[in-house]
């Protein structure tokens, strides 16, 4: 069971996975979905977002609608991994706004980044001019993405 899951029972999976869902759900339309009662429901998804099995509520952007019509995966190798270097490496990807999820790996290379922007000139300018120069850098590899079939899938819980 992972540290997510631990104390969480039938219910509160049941409140998780509406949530998930549909996260603009009524009280009301959750407590009737999870049959319990909405004082109950109420109580378990405040206790929920406490925990911080919740970490937030928003809305899910469509990048194409919006004009970002490039996808790209981008695989940072890093010069050094001491925890000063990574930690600037960190710091400076979290403020480029183009990055939509950064991961560190196990392995190599040391970092996967998520990037969207509106072209391929758009993506040249943000690989050459910002990627590049972001602190221990030592290799960006590259790819674009060419469908996404399956996006933001909520958690099994």
């Amino acid at each position: 069971m992972t540290r997510a899951a631990a104390g969480v029972d039938p219910a509160d999976r049941r409140i998780l996975t509406e949530i998930q869902a549909d996260g603009r759900l009524t009280l009301y339309e959750l407590s009737t979905r999870t049959e319990l009662t909405v004082s109950t429901c109420h109580r378990r998804l405040r206790a929920l977002e406490r925990s911080g099995a919740i970490r937030g509520y928003r809305a899910r952007l469509d990048p194409r609608a919006l004009g970002l019509e490039v996808e790209a995966v981008v695989f940072v190798t890093m010069a050094a991994t001491d925890p000063g270097t990574a930690g600037r490496f960190e710091a400076a990807v979290d403020r480029v706004g183009e990055v939509r999820a950064a991961q560190r790996l196990l392995g190599d290379p040391d970092y996967l980044l998520r990037v969207v922007v509106a072209d391929l000139g758009a993506f040249h300018r943000l690989h050459d001019g910002c990627l590049r120069a972001l602190p221990g850098v030592a290799r960006l590899s590259s790819t674009l993405v060419l469908a996404t079939p399956v996006d933001d899938r909520g958690l099994a819980v």
